[in-house]
């Protein structure tokens, strides 16, 4: 494999291709800068007190572009991108832990860019997403039965978020607002009829959607839920609150869905949340039968915040930590290669004297779920009843190829054969601060975090 460096292309030749009509696929590459390139955004609010800055207030920035994103598939100079569910912060409020919402109305949504032959980005249009009536969801939590976890949506004020916002909140004449067609949009993948695939971190739910941003089908670990045109094993709904199904994926031949969850799941206790262990699910679109892999992180409590396809069978994974390389030069921005064709489907393991299926807790082993097990025992226990994980080879480590200065490295786009570019979610450029308050998010004392394009060169990304 050639050395991995950051493809560099000089602003002569950016210069040179300014003034064609189109960008061909080797030009759109200009992007590739060490700096990276700025996604466009809008300020949504600016009166919002700054916790860490007296007297200022801070910007809530309508961009945060970063949860995923995915090559358009008629176009390789454009791309979709991804928002998150909405500005939020974490809270422990008087009714519980949740969230504040600053814009409880938030909608998340879909962005379609193209690289223009300056070697800006545009924003072309806005996808916003929308229940099975094509009224626009929001971000807020779930009801318990569907998805919720329990977290209560808090405004500023540390009020609850209410049906009727306009008086307080009255658990009886005028609760919380919940919703369920609201997610924590985190994988996309869109396909080549026009239509998408989002996941989130909190069903986890796979929603499919039209070209509108309309709900079409949806699949989710609920057998109760009416909307579901598939479902995923039951295990899935004991996932770790805020980490579930956090990189979504198709094959090539675009049959099978592939989804990553964030980090291990609380399976089946809280116990088992902080592994390094996570579990890959693939979806067959059109029968729905399940297949699920094991995929061993470095180390315990990392994020898998990205899946891409390579093939059928081998696909490109974020692997990363939560911290800023400014603050810690061991912060992990790594992407690896992965091969599942060596890789174990725990669904099609036969039962024996060790190994049964369990309605609820999935694949157990000797009476433990696997999380159990290889906290108890250890990875290479599973070598004795023929179970392996996902192949992982190391492909770039961004915080020493770019010096990738931003936590959330979650957006993923496999331009070519050699190419890859990648977001970060910039939270709306917010950051929890002190006892329930928010501040602005910065990089460095004078830069605001943004949804950043990257493109990383010289890489193998060709099937094998």
């Amino acid at each position: 494999m050639k050395p991995l460096t950051l493809l560099a292309i000089s602003l002569s030749t950016l210069f040179a291709v300014s003034t064609q009509a189109a960008l061909t696929p080797n030009q759109a590459k200009v992007m590739a800068m060490q700096s990276g390139t700025q996604l466009p955004y809008n300020v949504m609010k600016s009166d919002i007190p700054d916790a860490e800055r007296a007297g200022k207030t801070l910007e809530l920035r309508n961009g945060a572009f970063g949860s995923d994103m995915a090559a358009d598939p008629r176009n390789p100079n454009r791309f979709y991108a991804l928002t998150d569910r909405g500005p939020n912060a974490d809270i422990k409020g008087q009714y519980g832990k949740g969230k504040i919402f600053p814009t409880p109305d938030y909608t998340p949504r879909i962005g379609h860019f193209e690289i223009q032959t300056d070697g800006s980005i545009q924003l072309i249009n806005t996808i916003l997403l929308k229940d099975t009536s094509g009224n626009v969801i929001t971000g807020l939590p779930n009801t318990a039965n569907l998805g919720g976890t329990g977290e209560t949506p808090y405004q500023l004020d540390g009020q609850p978020v209410t049906i009727d916002a306009s008086k307080p909140f009255d658990k009886t004449n005028n609760p919380v607002k919940l919703d369920d067609f609201g997610l924590d949009s985190e994988g996309l993948v869109a396909l080549s009829d026009g239509t998408f695939w989002v996941s989130d971190e909190y069903g986890p739910h796979i929603v499919h959607f039209d070209a509108s941003g309309k709900e079409i089908g949806r699949i989710n670990a609920f057998t109760q839920d009416s909307r579901d045109v598939f479902h995923l094993p039951a295990e899935f709904a004991n996932r770790r609150a805020n980490r579930g199904m956090e990189g979504l994926a198709v094959s090539k031949d675009e049959k099978t869905l592939i989804g990553i969850m964030q980090s291990s799941m609380a399976n089946p206790t809280k116990k088992q949340q902080d592994l390094d262990l996570t579990r890959i699910v693939t979806v067959n679109l059109e029968t729905g039968k399940i297949g699920q892999y094991l995929y061993h992180q470095d180390k315990n409590g990392n994020s898998n915040s990205g899946i891409k396809s390579l093939g059928n069978q081998q696909f490109v994974v974020i692997e990363r930590d939560g911290k800023f390389l400014n603050q810690d030069a061991n912060a992990q921005k790594d992407i690896y290669r992965i091969d599942l064709r060596n890789a174990t489907d725990l669904e099609a393991l036969p039962s024996n004297d060790h190994l049964k299926q369990d309605e609820k807790l999935g694949l157990m082993i000797d009476g433990k779920t696997v999380e159990q097990f290889v906290q108890d025992n250890g990875w290479d226990a599973l070598k004795q009843y023929g179970i392996q994980p996902a192949e992982k080879t190391l492909l770039v480590n961004l915080a020493k190829t770019i010096h990738y200065p931003h936590d959330k490295l979650e957006g993923m786009w496999v331009i070519d054969d050699s190419h890859i570019g990648v977001l970060n979610d910039d939270d709306f450029a917010i950051a929890p601060a002190g006892k329930n308050q928010v501040t602005q998010k910065y990089l460095t004392p004078d830069r605001i975090d943004g949804s950043t394009l990257y493109i990383v060169g010289d890489l193998d990304l060709k099937a094998q």
